[in-house]
C-alpha cells in the first residue's frame, strides 16, 4: 500500500522547494524526494557558488583599478583555498536553512531518487512507493559530456567549484552562459584563459552587444577563437592538448572545462509508465500552465528546457501550487519578459527582445536608441573601455519592447526597467523620469 500525500516533488532545487513550500504552506501533504544535496545545481554547483567566485574576480579586478586611481599597494592573488572553504560554508548554512524550513513546513524529505511506476504513484530508490494525486517534477539538468576521447580529462561546471588551487592555463570549450562567465572570472583572477567557441558567443543575446562584450575579453587578454570543431583531449608533457578538426592541435593548458550544454534529468524517472512525453533532448513537454501530457502530473525548471534560470523555475513552481492548493484556478508563469544577465567581465544585461527578434517581429515599426560612454569609474582611472546600452521601442508610442545593457552594474540596474516593462513602459516614461546623476543607469533615462 503507497503512502498517500495531496503532492509528491521530485526535485529539491530550486523549483522543486519553491512549489513543496508554497504547497505546505496552504494545508497540503507534501512529499519532497532529492538523492542529492538541497537546493540543486543552483546553490551547490551554480549560481551561488559561481557568484560568489565573480565577486572575487571583482575584487581582483577593483584592485587593478585602485593603483590607477593612486593608492599604493599592489595587487595581491586569491588564497583559493580560504576562498573555497568561506563559500563551501556559506553554501551549508543556505542548506540548513532549507532543511529547517522543509521540517517547519511539515514536507516529508526522502533523500532518496524516485521514478514513475503509474500516473500517481512513486517509488523510491529504497523500494517504498509514494501515491498522490498531484506530481511535480522538477528534476533539474546536469553538465552535458561528450562521447569524446578523453572528454574525461577536463572538468565540467560541476567539477570547477572543488579544485584546490588556480590553474595558470585554461581552456574554456563552449559559448553560452558557463563558458563566457568562467572564462572572465578565471582570467580577472590571473588565469591565462583560452574560449573555444563553435559558432557564436551567448546565442539568445544581442549580436551587437555580445560583439562588443568579445572585444572587452580579448582586451583582457582572453584568446577567442570560434569555428572549433572538438574531436578530443589528450594529456602530453606539456599539460592537455584540445584537438580541433578546424584549427588542429591548441596550445597545451593546465586544465580544460567543458561549458557545452546540460541535459535534463528526465532519464531516470521511467516516465513512460506516467504517460509523459518528452521532446527529442529529453525535456518534459509541458503546456502554459506547466502541465505535462499525463493529467495531475506537472513539470518546473530545468528539466523543461524553458528559460533555464533560477527565478524562472521559483516563480513556475509557485505559482503551479497557487493553482493547485491556492484557490488561484488562473496562476501560471508567464514567460514574456524575463531578464536575464550574464555574469561576464563585464556583465551584460537584458529584458526582452534583442534587435534582431525585433525587427523579424515588428519590421519597420522598430526603433532603436542605443548609447555607448566610458562610466564614470573607469573614465577617471584613464580606461578606455565603454559600457553600451541599447533600447528597443515600436509604433506610434513607442512602447519598449527591449533593453539592453553592457557595463558595470548592469546585473542590477536593469530589474528595475524590468519592473516597468512589465508594467506597459513607453519611451516617454522614460524621458519623463529624473535621472540620478552621476550613475550609469541614467543613461537609461537620457538616451535617444
Amino acid at each position: 500500500m503507497a503512502d498517500s500525500f495531496d503532492l509528491i516533488v521530485l526535485g529539491g532545487g530550486s523549483g522543486g522547494l519553491a512549489a513543496a513550500l508554497r504547497a505546505a504552506r496552504y494545508g497540503a501533504r507534501v512529499a519532497l524526494l532529492e538523492p542529492a544535496a538541497l537546493g540543486g545545481t543552483c546553490v551547490n554547483a551554480g549560481c551561488v557558488p559561481k557568484k560568489a567566485l565573480w565577486y572575487a574576480a571583482q575584487l581582483a579586478q577593483g584592485q587593478r583599478l585602485a593603483l590607477d586611481y593612486g593608492f599604493a599597494s599592489s595587487p595581491g592573488r586569491l588564497d583559493w583555498e580560504h576562498f573555497r572553504l568561506l563559500r563551501q560554508s556559506y553554501i551549508e548554512g543556505i542548506r540548513e536553512r532549507y532543511a529547517a524550513r522543509l521540517a517547519e513546513s511539515g514536507i516529508q524529505v526522502f533523500a532518496e531518487s524516485g521514478r514513475f511506476v503509474s500516473p500517481h504513484t512513486v517509488a523510491t530508490s529504497s523500494g517504498d512507493e509514494l501515491g498522490a494525486t498531484q506530481i511535480v517534477i522538477a528534476t533539474g539538468s546536469r553538465p552535458r559530456r561528450l562521447d569524446l576521447p578523453g572528454f574525461e580529462l577536463g572538468m565540467v561546471s560541476d567539477d570547477i567549484f572543488a579544485l584546490r588551487s588556480l590553474p595558470s592555463r585554461i581552456a574554456v570549450v563552449g559559448g553560452g552562459y558557463v563558458a563566457v562567465e568562467f572564462a572572465g572570472l578565471l582570467r580577472s583572477l590571473g588565469s591565462e584563459v583560452s574560449l573555444l567557441v563553435r559558432s557564436r558567443l551567448l546565442p539568445g543575446f544581442d549580436e551587437e552587444l555580445v560583439d562588443a562584450l568579445e572585444e572587452h575579453m580579448r582586451l583582457q587578454g582572453i584568446t577567442v577563437t570560434h569555428g572549433i570543431r572538438a574531436e578530443g583531449l589528450r594529456r602530453e608533457a606539456g599539460g592537455l592538448v584540445f584537438d580541433d578538426g578546424v584549427h588542429g592541435p591548441a596550445e597545451a593548458c593546465d586544465a580544460v572545462l567543458w561549458a557545452v550544454g546540460r541535459v535534463p534529468n528526465s532519464d531516470r524517472l521511467d516516465l513512460d509508465a506516467a504517460g509523459v512525453r518528452v521532446d527529442t533532448q529529453g525535456h518534459v513537454l509541458t503546456d502554459g500552465w506547466q502541465n505535462t501530457s499525463a493529467p495531475g502530473i506537472y513539470a518546473v525548471g530545468d528539466v523543461t528546457g524553458r528559460a533555464e534560470l533560477t527565478p524562472v523555475a521559483v516563480a513556475a513552481g509557485r505559482r503551479l501550487a497557487d493553482r493547485l492548493f491556492g484557490g488561484q484556478p488562473d496562476s501560471r508563469l508567464e514567460y514574456e519578459l524575463i531578464p536575464s544577465v550574464v555574469f561576464a567581465e563585464p556583465p551584460l544585461a537584458m529584458v526582452g527582445l534583442t534587435e534582431q527578434q525585433a525587427r523579424a517581429t515588428h519590421g519597420e515599426q522598430l526603433r532603436v536608441y542605443h548609447t555607448r560612454f566610458r562610466p564614470l569609474q573607469w573614465a577617471v582611472a584613464g580606461w578606455q573601455e565603454q559600457t553600451q546600452m541599447k533600447v528597443l521601442c515600436v509604433g506610434d508610442d513607442e512602447r519598449v519592447v527591449g533593453i539592453h545593457v553592457l557595463g558595470p552594474g548592469a546585473e542590477e540596474m536593469l530589474q528595475g526597467f524590468a519592473v516597468a516593462m512589465k508594467m506597459g513602459l513607453r519611451k516617454r516614461d522614460l524621458e519623463a523620469t529624473v535621472a540620478i546623476h552621476p550613475s550609469s543607469a541614467e543613461e537609461l533615462v537620457l538616451i535617444g
